[in-house]
């Protein structure tokens, strides 16, 4: 556990940073720059911290993703990088606040910028990175326009050293990375929110690290396949585990009820967008509706269910 002195100086720190750009919010406590994220350790070892349900941003340092990392007897693991190399070297801090130990893997759950444009504050780290055997060709895809669509949102200082770094050890299958004493689960999946999710189980507390596979609070956003995502929550489901940290949302979260909201939200979105299909409406229309009932459970929803909306439609229409 995190010993109480050092718990209120990662608080105090936050807190500080927070106070300096005159703004507050109860959900939501920034950084500075030098200082550990204020993580918690939800079991033995495992510890997350909660992002914000936002946009990323320069204000929010790109802070929207829930991270963490779990520490064995030889060795750590970092689960994502966040979404910034300020954030990422904002885990090390946190990291080394507790264990010398270490950082042997830093594991990508998929190839969004919130989860990986951290990847670069481990480079000195010494630390393998770990991802789905499809994130190489999807990052090198997307990276580019990755780098240059959040440069205006993030500002030129916190995009300054973010590169698009890779992982070098690919996970096809399921495969196990033991931490000494500490064996993790890393499973990957076929496409669902991305064609390259990765999920993380640590054995030792039954603490599943979802990526982005589960979404609490903030909407779910699409970037793989409604059908695929909506049939493998039966398996995610099966996945033994007792607490798991979404993707966002609270940390942590009870499973498998976390993924109820989730499945309601996309059993209401593709039940409208097949509707709309079966009646002849255009999907410029259809797609404004959709799921609209939903409205109110989640948080940006403005910003995503129509984005949501005609991917779904692009897909349904071809069954």
């Amino acid at each position: 556990m995190i010993h109480p002195t050092r718990r209120s100086v990662l608080k105090t720190s936050a807190f500080l940073a927070y106070c300096c750009m005159g703004q507050f919010s109860a959900a939501r406590v920034l950084q500075s720059e030098s200082g550990p994220l204020p993580v918690t350790e939800i079991d033995d070892g495992v510890f997350a911290f909660s992002g914000a349900d936002e946009l990323m941003r320069a204000q929010n340092r790109g802070e929207i993703c829930n991270v963490g990392f779990i520490i064995g007897k030889e060795a750590v693991a970092a689960i994502d990088s966040g979404g910034s190399v300020a954030e990422g070297r904002a885990l090390i801090a946190a990291i080394r606040a507790v264990s010398d130990k270490p950082i042997r893997y830093l594991i990508n759950t998929h190839m969004h910028p919130d989860h990986i444009f951290g990847n670069a504050a481990f480079d000195d780290a010494g630390t393998t990175i770990v991802g789905h055997h499809n994130l190489p060709r999807a990052l090198a895809s997307r990276g580019d326009y990755y780098l240059q669509s959040f440069r205006a949102s993030m500002g030129a200082d916190l995009m300054a050293d973010i590169r698009i770094i890779p992982p070098t050890q690919l996970i096809a299958g399921e495969e196990t990375l033991d931490l000494g004493g500490r064996p993790l689960t890393l499973r990957a999946w076929k496409p669902a929110h991305t064609d390259n999710d990765l999920t993380v189980f640590d054995q030792k507390s039954n603490v599943l690290f979802t990526g982005d596979l589960c979404f609490i609070g903030h909407l779910p956003t699409m970037d793989g396949s409604i059908p695929g995502w909506m049939d493998q929550l039966e398996p995610l489901k099966a996945v033994n585990a007792r607490l798991a940290v979404p993707g966002h949302g609270p940390v942590p979260s009870k499973w498998p009820e976390a993924l109820d909201d989730e499945r309601r939200y996309f059993e209401a979105l593709a039940r409208d967008i097949r509707k709309s299909i079966a009646d002849g409406v255009p999907m410029a229309e259809a797609v404004k509706t959709a799921a609209e009932s939903e409205r109110l459970n989640w948080q940006l929803f403005e910003e995503y269910n129509e984005r949501n909306a005609t991917a779904a439609f692009a897909e349904l229409e071809w069954e």
